[in-house]
């Protein structure tokens, strides 16, 4: 009897192992599926944001065909938010390992590019868009700050909901150790110790909000 239970034990023991392992695979393969997946948005969003600094240096030899960039503009800020919803959802996943920060932090460069573009052709062009950037704490967020982020993100879906082309919705992480973002940030006097934050049209900080309405007022 001793014998076939130490026999039973062992088989048990070897299932769960072989469980465990199958578990973690297909875990790794899920995950590089995503990181894939998400890689190829990026190459994508990289291709055309290119085109689009380069159709500016065209239009700065010879004017800037405002109608045309403005429209290009707004189209890739579409596509980079749409494509920032998916990368959200991946990442609410549980991960087994950190390549998916590596492709938020690709994101990340993209995003203050063309939050660098959007000032840009907002400028020259005296386009009626707004910029709403908003930047929040990606590293380590704590509980607080992860309640206020959701309310911030869930008010920030409404207003483009909403308000559609109207506004340039630009969502990037502050913490990612990105020079770029860190330089951007800084040019606008908001620091990673009171993130989150939104600021529209680089002139307006906001810390606290509540209800969609509360934005919209300020969007005149």
């Amino acid at each position: 009897m001793f014998s076939s239970q130490k026999h039973a034990f062992w088989e048990a023991l070897l299932v769960t192992i072989l469980i465990f392992g199958i578990g973690v695979f297909i875990g790794v393969v899920l995950e590089n599926w995503r990181t894939s997946k998400i890689d190829y948005f990026y190459q994508e969003s990289e291709v055309k944001l290119f085109d689009i600094r380069a159709q500016s240096e065209i239009y700065a030899l010879g004017g800037l065909d405002c109608g045309t960039a403005i429209d290009e503009n707004l189209n890739f800020a579409g596509r980079i938010y749409e494509e920032a919803k998916t990368l959200e959802r991946y990442e609410g996943a549980e991960r087994l390992t950190d390549t998916l920060k590596l492709e938020h932090k690709k994101y990340d460069i993209l995003r203050a590019i063309l939050w660098i573009n959007s000032i840009k052709i907002k400028k020259q062009c005296n386009a009626s868009y707004h910029n709403v950037v908003y930047i929040y704490d990606y590293a380590e967020p704590s509980i607080d700050t992860k309640s206020k982020q959701a309310v911030f993100s869930r008010i920030l879906f409404e207003l483009k909901q909403k308000k559609g082309s109207k506004i340039v919705l630009i969502p990037m992480a502050g913490d990612n150790n990105l020079s770029s973002v860190s330089i951007l940030m800084s040019r606008h006097n908001v620091t990673e110790q009171e993130l989150p934050v939104i600021l529209i049209d680089e002139k307006i900080k906001i810390a606290e909000l509540q209800k969609v309405e509360e934005i919209e007022k300020l969007l005149k």
